[in-house]
């Protein structure tokens, strides 16, 4: 082992479900194999046979969903008892980004301008893993209550592929729900925890500014629709923070702002495109009407018309404090106390929320970062990587979990 992934004193030695050296290994070659062949959200059909074989290969009996890609397995005792209990589900995202990965590495992307640029490929490996070690202790017995493993395709297509997930029937039956996602910022060997939210909403935001066009030496005749772009893109998030809560933190960034054609021309149509961010989840709720009369407030200033269109994203994750607490006891039983930090809240979206609009659960940090490494490495870029001894740490964070979850009803 290295140093980052040895157990501190004081953690739990009879906790069953540590890794084996050959799992470790197998899982890391696992997921390079996904590394090196990502597929995009709703058509993760290689990425979704090859768990499938996998879990069938320990004698499981996973089912690809509806959608025709992505699958559910249950895992664990079958008596009456035990079945009758909710059960804890295992959740990991299966799709890649459309971007290009830069890495020199000999797995790098094989698929030109796609890669696991946000870390999937790591959290499908680590519900596989926790699935192959909790496969092994229902043989021997030693799985208290079954388990439930979700692998979610399309988290990046908004507003994300968990409510079709959850419309197959996914969370039938499930009490409770716990997920990872990858940290550059925290070391591996270690996780980052938050009760209440993690994450924060993220919708997307298109508008379209249309007016009369003209000579630009005679402005008075036109609606200048380049002025007139400029002040919605700067004034509308100015706008903003003078009519919620700053607590709130509703934020409207702009990525694209596109008009005009020639110098000497005002054009008759301006496009913007961008996100709205918020940490509040009431003021999420809120938030298409106040922006919608932001943006017509200062369009019409200008003689623009508006076309709006308010693209629902996700809500922000928002961790149960009984389940983060369960993920808390489970971390200090693997690897110690001091394997754990608080984490603050992100401004970033996942769909790993939809699933708590439903059932209470939580989401953990999992440390990424090389011990001592001073290269930022962040998610979403082509340079993105991890440290691989994380594997290991999050399926025994989540063995530990289903194995300490005994005393909920």
């Amino acid at each position: 082992m290295s140093r980052e992934s040895e157990p501190e004193a004081g953690t739990d030695p009879e906790l069953s479900g540590v890794l084996s050296a050959g799992l470790r290994a197998e899982l890391i070659a696992f997921r390079r194999d996904l590394h090196m062949h990502p597929e995009l959200g709703k058509c993760e059909f290689r990425t979704t046979g090859a768990i499938k074989a996998r879990l069938e290969r320990a004698g499981l009996a996973p089912q690809i969903l509806p959608l025709g890609t992505g699958l559910v397995c249950d895992i664990g005792p079958t008596d009456r008892g035990a079945a009758a209990r909710p059960l804890l589900a295992l959740r990991a995202d299966i799709d890649a980004l459309p971007i290009p990965d830069t890495k020199t590495v000999p797995y790098r992307s094989t698929v030109k301008d796609m890669a696991h640029a946000c870390g999937h490929d790591v959290h499908t490996t680590v519900v596989l893993g926790a699935g192959l070690v909790l496969a092994e202790l229902a043989q021997r017995g030693l799985l208290p209550h079954p388990v439930r493993l979700i692998f979610q395709p399309a988290e990046e297509v908004l507003p994300g592929g968990a409510p079709d997930v959850i419309e197959c029937g996914v969370l039938d039956g499930v009490g409770r729900i716990i997920g990872v996602h990858c940290d550059p910022k925290v070391d591996a060997g270690r996780i980052g925890l938050r009760p209440g939210a993690i994450t924060s909403a993220c919708d997307r935001l298109e508008v379209a500014l249309h007016g009369a066009g003209g000579h630009t030496a005679r402005p008075h005749l036109t609606t200048d629709l380049v002025t007139a772009a400029a002040k919605v893109a700067t004034e509308v998030p100015a706008l903003l923070a003078r009519r919620v809560d700053a607590r709130s933190g509703l934020a409207v960034t702009w990525g694209r702002l596109e008009t005009g054609h020639a110098c000497n021309v005002i054009p008759q149509r301006a496009e913007l495109s961008g996100t709205v961010r918020c940490l509040d989840l009431q003021a999420w709720r809120e938030a298409p009407d106040l922006v919608h009369a932001a943006i017509d407030e200062v369009a019409t200033l200008h003689r623009a018309k508006t076309e709006i269109d308010y693209i629902r994203g996700v809500p922000p994750v928002v961790n149960e404090p009984d389940v983060t607490d369960l993920l808390r006891r489970a971390m200090t039983a693997r690897r110690g106390p001091s394997s754990i930090e608080d984490t603050e809240q992100s401004l970033g979206g996942e769909d790993f929320s939809w699933y708590l609009e439903q059932v209470p659960g939580a989401m953990a940090r999992l440390g990424v970062r090389r011990v001592g490494d001073t290269v930022r490495r962040d998610l979403h870029c082509g340079d993105f990587d991890v440290d691989e001894s994380a594997i290991a740490v999050g399926v025994e964070l989540f063995t530990a979990a289903a194995l300490l979850d005994v005393n909920r009803p």
